[in-house]
């Protein structure tokens, strides 16, 4: 799965469609391998990521769970230190 494409279900406040549309633009860099498209292939790349951030607010909309909502503070710094963990220190 590509890293910057950030889990957007069950938070409080509920994820924006700013949020949903960003990870749709890096579901869509990540296949088809471009950060820019070129003008012959623009039109295809922005309907692509509409498409897919409306199914994916379609599905967030639909999708139920018991678990209390996720605190994106919390959640952003358990995430930096699994990327700290992960990445080891350059010697110096």
């Amino acid at each position: 799965m590509c890293r910057n494409i950030k889990l957007l279900f069950n938070f409080e406040p509920p994820t924006t469609q700013d949020e949903i549309r960003a990870a749709s633009l890096q579901f869509v860099r990540k296949i088809s391998g471009s950060n820019k498209p070129s003008k012959v292939n623009e039109a295809a790349f922005l309907a692509a990521v509409e498409q897919i951030a409306a199914v994916s607010a379609t599905l967030l909309a639909s999708l139920e769970t018991n678990a209390p909502p996720k605190n994106r503070e919390e959640e952003a710094a358990k995430a930096k230190i699994r990327y700290v963990q992960r990445m080891p220190r350059v010697a110096g």
